[in-house]
């Protein structure tokens, strides 16, 4: 527990670093006067460098091992946070978010490979569920110290805090997380997948019987290790091709589960719950609590997922996240499409912050665990690293294209803007239904 905790870090740093501009949105739009559309780039723009992180992780990760991975993600996330806290320009703001979101695109796809490999088969999913819970704990975190610093701040996000701008702090208090993962990567063994492959027998035999126990046949699990290896070669894309309309089935299912995760509009929570409840009359220091409320309740809809995700299984709990987020998000758009200017009136803002905070516990549940899981679980050997890596890169598209055009599309028409979201939702149901196998209990040898 304590090695995919310290590898999960990885993961709060992915919730921290991705959600912490929430608290900064508006002040950047103030600072640097853009519109909509500039200040959407501005916060998506941090995805591409995540696209770019996850698809090339895999391959840094098969190359120099799991853990050197996590340093060098730690030391980018350490000086993108103070590059973000101290820029002269706009454009050096958006360099530094790219900076960050490689690191946060690296750390997508090594925590759950890491977990994957390390954990014992039995407790494979509940160990790999630390990898979300991670990221939801530093969604959390990073809402509860922005609204601090906007309290410290008499509820002023430019408001002057020790010589900067307090949006400024919000933004380079990521340094303490970032160095904290940084020392942990120290602490825990290499993966035994990736000693078996350098050959480095006695190191993976230790590791084995430190996190299988006492009792585990090492004998065995080296055997079953080894064999899967010498059936594969190095995972490269071209590996990835073969079927009817490009990529492989598998490779296509886990891109759709990517997708989804993202296309329901999760994100929106995260990094504009702020602008949203301020755009419909909610005064600053209220809409900065109700997104630390949010995140309360994704840490809640997390530990239920952790608990469930190896009794019940993974297809069962995202087909009941996919219909409880598809009912919560049709109740946002109802009460949406009240709006009057800048306010709601009482009945439907009540609804909508309600519907709000059901539409995440649903998504955290469900869809937010499982993919984790799936992607770690769901594909051959062969071409585990590489596929892992193209689901994640896809993941990140996905959801630079919900976070570029919620601006855009919430002046346009914030309830037409939801129910987008419900109809993905919806979809996703027969996706599930139709293409997703069930992976609890196999052994990664299992899924060849």
């Amino acid at each position: 527990m304590f090695i995919t905790a310290a590898a999960a870090m990885g993961g709060f740093l992915f919730g921290y670093d991705s959600s912490v501009i929430n608290g900064a949105v508006e002040a950047i739009r103030d600072r640097y006067h853009i519109g909509s559309a500039a200040l959407a780039q501005v916060v998506a723009i941090a995805l591409i460098g995540c696209a770019i992180g996850a698809a090339t992780a895999g391959r840094i990760a098969d190359r120099i091992g799991r853990i050197r991975c996590m340093q060098i993600a730690s030391v980018l996330f350490t000086v993108s946070a103070i590059g973000s806290a101290l820029p002269f320009a706009l454009w050096e703001l958006a360099f530094w978010r790219i900076v960050g979101g490689f690191a946060i695109g690296m750390a997508s796809v090594i925590g759950p490979a890491y977990i994957a490999e390390v954990a014992p088969p039995a407790y494979r999913g509940r160990l790999a569920s630390f990898q979300q819970a991670a990221i939801v704990l530093g969604i959390a975190v990073s809402q509860l110290v922005n609204w601090g610093i906007l309290n410290a701040a008499n509820g002023d996000q430019r408001g002057s805090l020790i010589g900067v701008e307090a949006w400024q702090v919000m933004l380079g208090v990521m340094v303490i997380p970032a160095v904290i993962y940084g020392l942990l990567s120290f602490a825990i063994p290499e993966s035994p997948r990736f000693l078996l492959t350098v050959g480095r027998e006695r190191a993976a035999r230790e590791v084995l019987a430190d996190v299988e126990g006492a009792d585990a046949d090492l004998d065995a699990r080296v055997d079953e290790i080894r064999t899967a290896m010498h059936r594969e070669h190095k995972a490269s894309f071209s590996d990835l091709l073969g079927g009817r309309f490009g990529f492989l089935p598998i490779v296509w299912i886990g891109i759709g589960l990517s997708a989804f995760q993202q296309l329901v509009g999760i994100n929106v929570a995260f990094y504009y719950s702020s602008t949203l409840w301020q755009s419909v009359g909610i005064n600053p220091s209220s809409s900065f609590f109700y997104s630390f409320t949010t995140s309360i309740v994704n840490i809640i809809g997390t530990v239920i997922a952790m608990i469930f995700v190896d009794r019940i299984g993974r297809r069962p709990l995202a087909l009941v996240g996919s219909a409880g987020m598809a009912i919560a998000l049709a109740l946002e758009a109802w009460a949406f499409s009240s709006r009057n200017g800048d306010t709601l009136p009482n009945t439907q803002g009540t609804v909508a912050l309600i519907a709000a905070h059901c539409f995440v516990l649903f998504f955290a549940l469900s869809w937010g665990v499982v993919v984790w899981v799936f992607l770690g679980e769901m594909f051959p050997n062969k071409i585990r690293a590489a596929a892992l890596g193209v689901a994640a890169a896809a993941q990140w598209i996905a959801n630079w294209a919900i976070t570029a055009s919620f601006p855009s599309l919430s002046d346009w028409n914030l309830s037409a803007t939801y129910v987008i979201y419900c109809c993905f939702a919806v979809l996703s149901i027969p996706f599930v239904l139709l293409f997703v196998r069930e992976t609890k209990g196999k052994t990664l040898e299992e899924m060849g």
